[in-house]
């Protein structure tokens, strides 16, 4: 073989050892954000206004004696993954490194009631509880079941329903997601809620306690929400102007109304109850001028745009996370969608994870 060949052979060996080595270890990532947002480094940057020393930083802790060099190597990893920023001031007097926010550690702040934060979901989503399902991804290779009962004993939903300490955890970090994802949508939709007429019924299905409904109300207030739900779950919702709360089984039948918006319903369940909800919802929607409003990923296995990895990502979150739920491509949410009843739909993107996509029963 020609010495050139040779090399480019070895460089790629090589590389493939590199790729290996990263995703073998690609979990301690995920546990050095956590570890920041359980300490809350984010937020102890962003009370002073701008970037501060590790011991600075350290005497935010909540803790009387924190391991500064323990800190230290956590942040040189997060500030090599961009998390944060770390730099040496110009001011002749100060000597040490500072470190500051980014646009991605914004996203980890945990006292900021304006900001957007995702750090909810982070201590969610890396906790053990949710982490000990994926342990048992090849279980369900080998074998089919459902990854969280194989953990767990149970599946997730009576899991929560056991452990009010779970139950908690779980919510706010769908709750903190919830809110990410609305604001995108009440941004980049405005004119399909804004072309309802005036009186027109959306219903939120599966709108846990109401919160993504209301705040489509109050930024449309010519329209009127249903907030619908398992009886349990919206009898302990609060009251919202312009919103009232229908307990009920989607399963069974859904409120009539102008307009069904579904948010990360979807991919929780198999294709064959898919149908049966959104059969559901075809039969409460009027012939003419109805539609569905799904808001959910759409998988792009081949595709380059932001999140088209993380939806793959989170494809595998529903094997280890529910029981026959998955993420879909356009072909697949096509296919869905007609079997249904709904045979015209457009996927309109918004700046976050989930697309939406507006269906039509005819």
């Amino acid at each position: 073989m020609p010495k050139q060949e040779e090399l480019i052979e070895e460089e790629g060996t090589l590389q493939g050892q590199v790729e290996i080595w990263k995703i073998m270890f690609s979990f301690a990532e995920s546990m050095a954000l956590k570890c920041a947002v359980e300490l809350r480094v984010a937020d102890i940057i962003n009370s002073h206004g701008h970037p501060i020393t590790l011991q600075e930083i350290a005497a935010g802790i909540d803790s009387p004696s924190p391991d500064v060099d323990c800190l230290a190597r956590v942040m040189r990893l997060l500030v090599r993954k961009r998390i944060f920023t770390s730099s040496q001031p110009i001011a002749d007097d100060i000597k040490e490194t500072v470190y500051g926010l980014t646009n991605s550690s914004k996203w980890l702040l945990r006292d900021s009631s304006t900001s957007p934060s995702l750090a909810a979901m982070v201590l969610a989503e890396d906790h053990p509880w949710l982490m000990a399902p994926w342990h048992y991804l090849t279980k369900c290779a080998q074998e089919g079941g459902v990854a969280f009962t194989k953990a767990h004993g149970c599946q997730i939903w009576d899991f929560a329903a056991a452990n009010p300490e779970f139950n908690h955890l779980f919510n706010e970090g769908m709750a903190c997601t919830s809110k990410v994802v609305l604001e995108a949508v009440l941004s980049a939709y405005r004119e399909g809620f804004a072309g309802m007429g005036s009186g027109s019924v959306v219903v939120d299905v599966g709108g846990g306690t109401g919160m993504a409904v209301a705040e489509i109300v109050k930024s449309h207030p010519h329209v009127k929400g249903i907030n619908f739900d398992l009886p349990h779950v919206v009898d302990t919702a609060p009251q919202y102007t312009g919103v009232s709360h229908v307990g009920g089984d989607m399963f069974v039948s859904i409120p009539k109304a102008d307009v069904h918006f579904l948010k990360w319903v979807l991919h929780d369940w198999s294709n064959e109850i898919c149908i049966n909800i959104l059969k559901n919802c075809r039969k409460a929607l009027p012939e003419k001028n109805g539609k569905i409003i799904i808001v959910e990923v759409v998988l792009e296995p081949e595709g380059k745009g932001l999140f088209a990895e993380t939806g793959l990502v989170l494809d595998l979150l529903m094997i280890a996370h529910t029981s026959g739920g998955k993420e879909r491509t356009k072909i697949e949410w096509k296919k869905l969608l007609e079997e249904a009843g709904f045979p015209s739909h457009k996927i309109i993107q918004i700046p976050a994870l989930p697309s939406i996509i507006e269906a039509y029963p005819e």
